[in-house]
């Protein structure tokens, strides 16, 4: 990952972290005056931010417009306390966003790939083609993170979703990361289909792997970038020391 390629911005503490990351989404969504579309992440990284989403930013919100999707989602029910679309409806979406509008990824479907095939066509009907086109994202935002191995949304390392160019989500039967279940991925083309890619990273435990990233080695969250802006939001805890920051 070339430095030219994202934008690093430090913040004090996760509190800080989520609240600068909620102001960064508010933003993108007054750009759009039509249908903004955020993609959200699952983890831990986004949870302060959503109580603030639901809390002191609810009414910077114009809820009524706004689409909410999911980068990737555990093959399991929304009721399931592992289902991240589900944690995203209950900490913040519920009672706000109009249900047409929360796009969840259809995890009763009989396998990962055919709920991978459903959610990608209801991409393509929202975005109204089948080929997504430079200067047309598909997204305003999309929120990622980086697990321990790298992997961002549910791509991980030497997986063959990480390659696939010609689909907009894929399956995957095996993760190999907690929780050990199946998981649903949009993919890289898909991804980077946004005016902004906002990485939220927090916590000394991803100092090591951030380090990695930074150094250019070849990892999934190393490759996710936007064709507009990526950002990389980071806590001071979390700042690797080839971060470029003094």
């Amino acid at each position: 990952m070339r430095g030219t390629d994202y934008h690093l911005v430090v913040a004090a503490d996760a509190d800080a972290q989520a609240r600068l990351a909620a102001q960064r989404l508010i933003v993108r969504i007054e750009l759009n005056h039509e249908r903004p579309a955020i993609c959200l992440t699952g983890g831990s990284g986004p949870q302060k931010m959503f109580e603030l989403l639901a809390g002191e930013f609810e009414n910077w919100i114009p809820w009524q417009r706004v689409h909410w999707f999911i980068s990737d989602e555990r093959f399991v029910p929304e009721s399931d306390p592992l289902s991240n679309i589900g944690a995203a409806k209950r900490a913040f979406l519920d009672g706000r966003a109009p249900p047409p509008n929360v796009h969840a990824i259809p995890t009763d479907a009989a396998t990962p790939d055919e709920a991978a095939r459903r959610y990608e066509a209801d991409l393509k009907a929202f975005y109204g083609s089948d080929v997504l086109a430079q200067g047309r994202p598909l997204f305003d935002l999309v929120l990622g993170g980086v697990g321990p191995d790298g992997h961002t949304a549910s791509l991980f390392p030497e997986r063959p979703q990480l390659a696939i160019q010609d689909r907009w989500a894929a399956g995957v039967d095996t993760a190999p990361v907690e929780p050990l279940v199946p998981r649903v991925t949009l993919t890289l083309p898909a991804l980077a289909s946004c005016a902004e890619m906002l990485f939220l990273v927090h916590g000394a435990a991803k100092r090591d792997i951030l380090a990695r990233v930074f150094a250019g080695e070849d990892l999934p969250s190393a490759r996710a970038r936007s064709q507009g802006e990526t950002v990389w939001l980071v806590t001071e805890d979390a700042l690797p020391e080839n971060s470029g920051v003094a």
